[in-house]
């Protein structure tokens, strides 16, 4: 169990998808996709729909809350966003799109395909099931 502090409330069971490596949302995810298209990232091609989007911070420019918010209202968006350093680009996108959001996690926790509880709600991260080697 990682304990941070809750961002956007809300709670979810999902898969992790995990970067070492800063996300911007605007230039680096297509909204109508919802596939990493920034060929410089350690998660370029994969999708983040429906999945635990796990990164250190965001960086880029304000209109990344935008795609946040068009991602989820092309259902494309994470179940849940956990940051080691919340940034305000990303939060005001997990605000306007509801998308519950954790920071302080130690990131390096977690591995892509881990099977995650999100508690926003009270900031925890339960890793149910670790994904098989």
């Amino acid at each position: 169990t990682l304990k941070g502090r809750k961002i956007v409330e809300g709670r979810c069971k999902a898969e992790a998808l995990v970067s070492a490596k800063p996300l911007s949302f605007l230039g680096g995810v297509n909204p109508a996709s919802g596939k990493i298209v920034d060929k410089n990232h350690d998660l370029y091609g994969e999708s983040i729909r429906d999945r635990v989007l796990c990164f250190p911070h965001g960086h880029g420019s304000t209109v990344g809350s935008y795609v946040l918010y068009s991602l989820a209202k092309n259902n494309l968006a994470p179940k849940a966003i956990l940051n080691q350093t919340a940034d305000s680009v990303v939060v005001v996108g997990a605000i306007i799109a509801d998308i519950p959001m954790i920071d302080q996690i130690d990131i390096r926790h977690i591995k892509t395909g881990d099977f995650l509880e999100v508690d926003a709600n009270v900031g925890l991260v339960k890793i149910l099931k670790r994904k098989e080697s």
